[in-house]
C-alpha cells in the first residue's frame, strides 16, 4: 500500500469534533405523527443504556434525551458522527483513508509526464444521472485537471444492466488507460468487468467491486461513503421522533446491491442496539422509478407507521410526495443531500436529517487512486469516506461539504425563510 504524507494536492476533509457533545445538552423538536421527541420511558420505568452513533453513552428514557435529538449542531452533529468508519469493503476489507492515495509532488510530475509523453486517458461509467454522478463527476473532473489526465467519455445506465454493460464494452474500445465505473447489478455485469483488466485497462470502482472479481488482478479500488455509517445516522435522527413502541417504515431498495445493503444494515443493527422496542416493517421496491408508488401503497396498509427511514434521496422525495397527497405527518430521515432533499431539510416539516455521501471528496479519492495506479503504484483495495450528518441546523455547511459547492437557490431561498433553525 502506498501511504504520503498530506500535501497541497490533497483536499482537507473535517469532520465534527466529538468533544463538544460533552458539553452542550438540548431536546428534541416536536415529533411529527403523534410521537414524542424521545423515546418514552419503557414499560417497567427503567431505561436501557445504548450507544448513540459516535459511540457514546445515551438512554432511550425520556430524562436523559440523547444529543443527537437535538435541534441545534453544536450538539446534535457530534452526537450523530461516527467515530471511524462503521463498514467495511465488499469483500471484508477494513478501511483505509482517502489520505493514502494522496499525490505527492514527485507522483504528479511523474503523472503529468503521461504515457510515452501522451496525457493519460480514463472512461467514466454510471450507473444513473442525477446529483450524485454529478457530484462525482465534478470531484473527479477537478482532480484529473490538476494534472492533465483526460477523462475521454462520460456514460449513465438508467440503473440498466444491458446498457450498463453496452456502456463498459464502448468504453474498452476506446482503449482509454482507465476506467472508473459503479456496477448496476454487481453480479450480471462483472463478466463485462472482467474484460477491463483482460484488455490491460486500470479499473477503479466505485462504491461496490462486480462480484467475483479480485483486487489487485481484476480491479485495483474500491472507493466508497461509509454507508454503513450514513444509514446509523439517519436511523439515530429518526428515532429522536418514534415513540416507546412505535414502527419505524424502512423504504428499501430491494435487491442485492452493496451500497444500500450497507446503509439498511447500519440502520437495523443502530435500532437493534439502542430502540429494540422499535418494530420495523420493511417496503422494498425494485424500481427506483415506482419507489414512490411503493411508498404510497406501503402507508395505505400500514397506519401504524410512526415514521419512515429511505434507503436515499429519491425514494424519500416519493416518500414525503405520498405523505402529503395522503395528508400524513410523518417524519423522514434518509441518506444522500441532492437539491431536493436539501430543500426539503431547510424547512424540516417532513424530512428531518440525512446521513450524506461526500460525492465530490469521493470522485477526489477515486481520480487519485485511479493516477497512483498508472504510475504503477499499488493502492489500498478499499477506501471508505467518512459519513457526514446533516440536520436543519447544518445545511449550509453540510452542502457545502458534501458538494464542495454553496446550497443553489431553491434550498436557500427555503433555508433563509426557515432562519435561524435552518443555517
Amino acid at each position: 500500500m502506498t501511504t504520503t504524507k498530506k500535501s497541497p494536492h490533497r483536499r482537507a476533509m473535517i469532520l465534527v469534533p466529538t468533544a463538544a457533545a460533552l458539553l452542550l445538552t438540548a431536546a428534541c423538536g416536536a415529533s411529527s405523527g403523534g410521537g414524542s421527541s424521545s423515546a418514552a420511558s419503557s414499560a417497567s420505568g427503567e431505561s436501557s443504556a445504548s450507544s448513540s452513533p459516535s459511540g457514546e453513552s445515551s438512554s432511550s428514557a425520556s430524562s436523559a434525551t440523547p444529543a443527537y435529538c437535538a435541534e441545534d449542531a453544536a450538539t446534535a452533529l457530534p452526537a450523530l458522527q461516527p467515530k471511524g468508519i462503521v463498514g467495511k469493503g465488499p469483500n471484508g476489507e477494513p478501511a483505509a483513508s482517502p489520505d493514502d492515495v494522496t499525490i505527492s509532488d514527485a507522483d504528479a510530475a511523474t503523472i503529468k509526464a503521461g504515457k510515452n509523453g501522451t496525457p493519460f486517458k480514463v472512461a467514466v461509467v454510471f450507473q444513473f444521472s442525477g446529483d450524485w454522478p454529478n457530484g462525482q463527476t465534478k470531484g473527479l473532473t477537478d482532480e484529473f485537471g490538476k494534472y492533465g489526465v483526460e477523462i475521454i467519455s462520460n456514460t449513465e445506465a438508467n440503473f440498466k444492466v444491458d446498457k450498463q454493460i453496452a456502456n463498459i464494452e464502448n468504453a474498452i474500445q476506446l482503449k482509454p488507460d482507465g476506467i472508473i465505473s459503479i456496477p448496476v447489478d454487481d453480479v450480471a455485469t462483472a463478466p463485462a468487468y472482467k474484460k477491463v483488466s483482460e484488455a490491460g485497462i486500470k479499473l477503479v470502482f466505485m462504491d461496490n467491486a462486480a462480484k467475483g472479481l479480485k483486487a489487485p488482478q481484476d480491479y485495483q479500488s474500491v472507493i466508497s461513503a461509509d454507508s454503513e455509517g450514513n444509514g446509523q445516522v439517519a436511523a439515530a435522527k429518526l428515532s429522536c421522533y418514534i415513540p416507546e413502541g412505535g414502527t419505524v417504515g424502512v423504504v428499501d431498495f430491494g435487491i442485492t446491491f452493496f451500497v444500500t445493503n450497507e446503509r439498511t444494515k447500519g440502520a437495523k443493527d443502530w435500532f437493534a442496539a439502542n430502540r429494540p422496542d422499535i418494530k420495523i416493517k420493511d417496503a422494498n421496491f425494485t424500481d427506483p422509478n415506482q419507489a414512490g408508488d411503493v411508498a404510497a401503497n406501503f402507508l395505505t396498509a400500514n397506519p401504524d407507521v410512526n415514521g419512515v427511514w429511505a434507503v436515499w434521496d429519491g425514494p424519500a422525495e416519493g416518500v414525503i410526495s405520498a405523505l402529503r397527497a395522503q395528508g400524513k405527518n410523518l417524519p423522514v430521515t434518509t441518506i444522500d443531500l441532492g437539491d431536493q432533499a436539501a430543500t426539503d431539510l431547510a424547512t424540516s416539516e417532513l424530512l428531518k436529517g440525512v446521513g450524506a455521501q461526500r460525492p465530490y471528496e469521493q470522485g477526489v479519492a477515486e481520480a487519485d487512486a485511479m493516477m497512483l495506479t498508472l504510475i504503477g503504484k499499488t493502492v489500498p483495495a478499499w477506501i471508505g469516506v467518512p459519513a457526514l450528518p446533516v440536520i436543519q441546523n447544518s445545511l449550509r455547511q453540510g452542502y457545502q461539504d458534501s458538494w464542495a459547492k454553496p446550497l443553489p437557490p431553491k434550498p436557500e431561498a427555503a433555508c433563509k425563510a426557515n432562519e435561524p433553525k435552518c443555517a
